[in-house]
């Protein structure tokens, strides 16, 4: 008997436990994953022995928990020659900095344009690897190397769009006169 009143006194106090528990919200305890940190009318130099040699400019910055950064409203890259001239200039309708792949990313409307060899270069995407001073994509592309356009999907280049391939060319033709300027 005793143990019968013992068993009923435990399952008792475990029913009576187990019903003040309060249920907590699942979505109250998911990690946040927005932007940490946010700034606006951002300019970042990066120079070397007291030479530019890029310039970052964005209308608004994210920066997340993981080191990425995003550039919702834009973005503006220049690249600088030896002699602090300015050579290269890129620009995407979005930008991303990938931490993990040190890697700047465009989307949108990205163009790229070798003001020293008149090239200039349109795609939806394009990757800029800072460490590998190169610049890729595996989208659609097009290129106007003086008066040729050149049009295809994937290309490789260096950073500076001075040297390029074009991975699968298709459709290339002379620019008429007052054309594509």
């Amino acid at each position: 008997m005793k143990y019968f009143r013992l068993l009923f006194v435990w399952f008792a106090l475990s029913v009576l436990i187990s019903s003040c528990r309060e249920d907590v919200d699942a979505s109250a305890l998911q990690v946040y994953d927005g932007p940490m940190n946010s700034a606006e009318n951002i300019h970042l130099i990066q120079s070397d022995s007291a030479i530019v040699r890029s310039e970052i400019r964005a209308a608004k910055q994210l920066e997340f928990a993981n080191g990425n950064i995003e550039f919702p409203e834009g973005i503006e890259i220049k690249f600088f020659e030896k002699d602090g001239t300015l050579g290269t200039t890129l620009e995407a309708d979005r930008g991303y900095f990938l931490k993990q792949e040190n890697t700047y990313k465009g989307e949108g409307n990205v163009r790229v344009n070798n003001l020293i060899k008149d090239q200039k270069l349109q795609s939806e995407e394009l990757f800029w690897e800072q460490n590998k001073k190169r610049i890729y994509t595996e989208k659609f592309v097009t290129v106007q190397d003086g008066q040729t356009l050149f049009n295809g999907t994937g290309l490789e280049a260096d950073d500076t769009f001075t040297n390029y391939e074009i991975k699968n060319p298709r459709d290339s033709r002379v620019l008429m006169p007052g054309e594509g300027n």
